[in-house]
């Protein structure tokens, strides 16, 4: 199935829907440092820069489409405003674009906090579209993430038309966290951005908020330039299910610019 891809983000999604047979056609997304992920990863995949200005006229019918729309105005850490927010009120943009693609299956993703703060809206929006919808909460940790990090899932379908070939979801099975070669007893909480901002915290603070009884096994937490504050970006990739350099330009970066510079005629 071909999957146009909302709030791509990194790609998370896509690499993931990738490993279970789908193709990505097409992505928006409005960061440059994630466009440039994304780049580097799908070179001949379009992104488009901006969910508001999209249209159906201007994209690749697709199967399926996914995206988890922006939490911040759903989170619990935010200011409550909910899907009438600048950000997670983005919500309107998906259900327009949903109304206007038509796809098989629809894919969306958010903190589970959307169950008080706008999950009858969703659910109202899709069904207005003409759209069933299923869900469950599934956290990171029950599919082998070292931590939680517990987020809604809705499969919404055109009415009538179930999920052809699948089970209902009272029949679906979760996997029993997997800390593999972590070998911990508990699952570490998942980082927050509050993190990456606090330029006074130490690698002992980083170290204790993650699980106080290991912090001699966290040396990696914090980035090897010792900046303080500063997570390691590969040890977030490995944390969060990314191969590890998923998210390092500089390697494609310094080959696309050596591209240019040999087909422009300068030396390399």
């Amino acid at each position: 199935m071909n999957v146009g891809s909302l709030f791509s983000g990194i790609g998370g999604f896509d690499l993931g829907l990738e490993r279970a047979g789908f193709h990505t056609s097409w992505f928006c997304e409005q960061d440059d440092y994630c466009t440039r992920v994304l780049n580097r990863h799908w070179p001949r995949v379009p992104v488009y820069p901006d969910v508001t200005t999209l249209t159906a006229g201007e994209v690749e019918p697709v199967d399926v489409l996914v995206g988890g729309f922006p939490c911040q105005d759903i989170s619990l850490a935010g200011k409550g405003a909910g899907l009438e927010g600048a950000r997670s009120g983005l919500w309107s943009e998906y259900a327009r674009l949903i109304g206007e693609l038509r796809p098989r299956y629809v894919i969306v993703e958010n903190v589970t906090a959307l169950l008080g703060r706008g999950f009858g809206r969703v659910l109202g929006d899709l069904a207005a579209l003409g759209f069933d919808a299923e869900w469950d909460c599934i956290p990171a940790s029950a599919v082998g993430a070292p931590h939680r990090r517990d987020r809604v899932w809705i499969v919404a379908y055109p009415s009538g038309e179930g999920l052809e070939g699948h089970g209902a979801p009272s029949e679906f099975k979760r996997k029993s966290p997997t800390l593999g070669a972590m070998g911990a007893a508990n699952l570490w909480p998942t980082p927050t951005a509050w993190l990456g901002r606090r330029p006074s915290q130490s690698l002992g603070d980083a170290e204790r908020y993650w699980n106080p009884a290991r912090s001699n096994e966290l040396s990696d937490a914090v980035a090897a330039s010792g900046t303080p504050g500063r997570l390691n970006p590969m040890w977030v990739e490995w944390l969060m299910g990314f191969p590890l350099g998923w998210t390092d330009l500089s390697a494609s970066e310094m080959l696309l610019s050596h591209k240019s510079l040999s087909g422009s005629g300068g030396e390399s």
